[in-house]
């Protein structure tokens, strides 16, 4: 940062997709006032890494109050806090492309518009379903954002300079806690492999390509290009938590394509009610 810039001339006319200074990053405000509205095809992409990002950040601040110790409803409620900020990024790019904020996307779309995978909008189950569910996401971000870096699209990359950074923390809790629950009681390492045999199936998904990857180019990130180095990556952590891999088949998903679990509708009722209930209001 200059001498002669501030914080201050953040969310201004001149807001860019580049101004990432040591401790600042691209917010919300400033894409909104970006004059330059991206492709339908960088739009849809974005909106598919804010719905993500938007159900797990929704599904994580359920367990504010109810963690098993309060050092745990501090992590999971940051965490939370960390994945909506990056919905709002997200969603906020992909919006002006069409007109739309980000919360015309978060709160007045149907359950079949929204466009993220099934893992992500799984019930929180136990301590250890919601750890295993963390630790297979946060994996499988970390290595989608640290590749984005290098998107031709510069907000997509700019996002992901502030993201991936937070994922690395979230990476790291999710190993801590698997290691300690995996290795721990034998109670503890049951719920763990329960949580692998119910989570496993969503995991296929993840790395699912579309028509959609031929158009964005350079913009965004074949998914299945990750499959390799997050099998090594998972593989190496169940190893040392004293787990093994699950060899059962996967579950046929389209969240990308509008079709959901029944788990969705649900969420977004509850996320949904008090926008609709009360629609335009602003305090």
């Amino acid at each position: 940062m200059s001498a002669t810039e501030t914080t201050e001339s953040y969310g201004d006319s001149t807001a860019s997709a580049t101004r990432i200074t040591p401790g600042n990053a691209l917010r919300p405000e400033d894409i909104q006032l970006q004059k330059g509205a991206p492709s339908e095809a960088v739009a849809q992409y974005a909106l598919r890494l804010g719905d993500d990002a938007l159900i797990l950040a929704q599904r994580l601040s359920n367990w504010i109050s109810r963690g098993p110790e309060i050092e745990e409803d501090i992590a999971l409620g940051n965490i939370a806090l960390d994945q909506l900020g990056h919905a709002r990024s997200f969603l906020s790019y992909a919006g002006l492309a069409w007109g739309q904020s980000e919360d015309d996307l978060a709160y007045w779309r149907e359950e079949e518009e929204f466009r993220s995978l099934h893992l992500f909008e799984q019930p929180n189950g136990d301590f250890g379903v919601t750890i295993m569910r963390q630790l297979m996401i946060s994996i499988y971000q970390h290595l989608l954002y640290t590749e984005l870096l290098d998107s031709s699209d510069e907000t997509i990359a700019a996002i992901c300079a502030k993201a991936v950074k937070e994922v690395d923390y979230h990476r790291d809790h999710a190993m801590m806690w698997t290691r300690r629950l995996g290795i721990g009681t034998e109670e503890s390492a049951r719920r763990m492999r329960h949580a692998l045999e119910v989570l496993w199936p969503y995991v296929g998904e993840l790395f699912e390509d579309e028509d959609l990857y031929d158009e964005l180019g350079d913009a965004g990130v074949w998914p299945s290009s990750l499959r390799e180095r997050w099998d090594e990556e998972f593989a190496a952590i169940l190893e040392s938590a004293g787990l093994e891999v699950p060899t059962g088949p996967f579950a046929l998903c389209r969240g990308r394509h509008g079709e959901h679990s029944e788990h969705l509708g649900h969420l977004l009722a509850e996320m949904q009610v008090l926008a609709r209930k009360h629609p335009g209001a602003s305090w």
